[in-house]
């Protein structure tokens, strides 16, 4: 029988210190969360419309910010890079469990492909029809009266009978009734229809209010048939390019002339853009896709704006700061619309 010196089994315990501790370094989860570049990805994939193909050459490119739970090593490297962001779970999930974050997301997702087909359909002048569900319960105030029965993905159809055709109509009803007065919410949880009794609270404005967080919540129905599919993508920023490439396909107009385009931005049914997070992070992943030109919202900046912007800086601002230090040979184009990204490549 061998038998080890005192030496070896020295050895032997740091060889496994040492491995224990690159393990670590590489898979040990932080309570932190990291974002930074994602994909920009071809849009031809994501939209199916039968008989209407995209054959023209270029692409409209979804981009999209990567995150992940950070480990040692992802740290390191985030916090070597200007454009990766460290953030805290709560202020990446908002407070959430991933379960339902990742679920409102996918509602995200879902809302802006609804609003994108509506806006390209009704700028191409194709038949399409939106109809207003409700409003959408993103999250629930613990202090609500209503905390214990309304729940994120539920959908609020009707206040005291009453169903109002967009989430300001729901909202300018309720802020006209009295703090402490009871109010009865009929909404949709998993396909079933509920209802809810209790007295309404006051909000921070001191208006009534049932103490929720909500967004708009439609179907939309088009002709021709067209269907997209965003994978793992989730959140609204997509709004903008969708509707350019379903836009594309409805007319068969070659809009884009060959060039790799990306972009982001919400869109409404009106068609207007809006501000979105990780601007930055999106010009990079569209600069290593070989995008030549980016939409990007635009707002006009005020001191006010600028105090809660991302960085102090519009969207439009930061892609551009964003692009002349990463991808100077990027057109950043500023859209405030849907009508705005078409004219611009019609005349470019």
């Amino acid at each position: 029988m061998r038998y080890w010196t005192r030496r070896q089994w020295r050895q032997l315990v740091l060889l496994v210190t040492i491995g224990i501790a690159v393990l670590a370094f590489f898979f040990l989860p932080l309570p932190k969360y990291i974002e930074g570049p994602g994909e920009a990805d071809d849009l031809k994939s994501f939209v199916k419309m039968p008989g209407h193909a995209d054959t023209h050459n270029g692409k409209f490119m979804i981009t999209s910010v990567m995150q992940s739970q950070a480990t040692p090593a992802t740290y390191l490297y985030a916090s070597l890079h200007a454009y990766d962001t460290i953030e805290s779970i709560d202020e990446a999930t908002g407070g959430v469990s991933t379960a339902t974050y990742d679920r409102v997301q996918d509602f995200y997702m879902q809302d802006a492909i609804n609003e994108a087909i509506y806006t390209a359909y009704k700028a191409a002048n194709k038949t399409v029809k939106r109809t207003y569900l409700g409003i959408y319960v993103v999250s629930v105030d613990k202090t609500s009266p209503f905390a214990k029965t309304l729940k994120v993905g539920d959908t609020v159809t009707k206040v005291n009978g009453r169903h109002f055709d967009s989430m300001v109509g729901y909202q300018k009803y309720i802020q006209k009734q009295k703090v402490g007065q009871k109010a009865t919410i009929t909404f949709k949880h998993k396909g079933k229809t509920k209802q809810a009794t209790a007295k309404l609270m006051r909000l921070p404005t001191k208006k009534a209010g049932i103490g929720i967080t909500l967004t708009d919540n439609v179907k939309v129905t088009a002709k021709p048939k067209v269907s997209i599919d965003a994978g793992n993508i989730g959140g609204p920023s997509g709004g903008l390019m969708f509707s350019l490439q379903v836009y594309t396909q409805v007319t068969g107009r070659n809009l884009r002339r060959g060039k790799k385009i990306a972009g982001t931005g919400t869109v409404d049914g009106d068609g207007n853009v809006g501000e979105i997070g990780g601007i930055d992070k999106k010009i990079i992943a569209a600069k290593r896709a070989g995008a030549t030109v980016f939409f990007a919202p635009y707002v006009k900046p005020s001191k006010l704006l600028l105090k809660y912007e991302e960085h102090h800086q519009t969207n439009y601002q930061l892609a551009k700061s964003t692009a002349k230090k990463y991808a100077p040979n990027m057109k950043v184009v500023p859209v405030k619309n849907f009508n705005d990204a078409v004219h611009y490549l019609k005349t470019h």
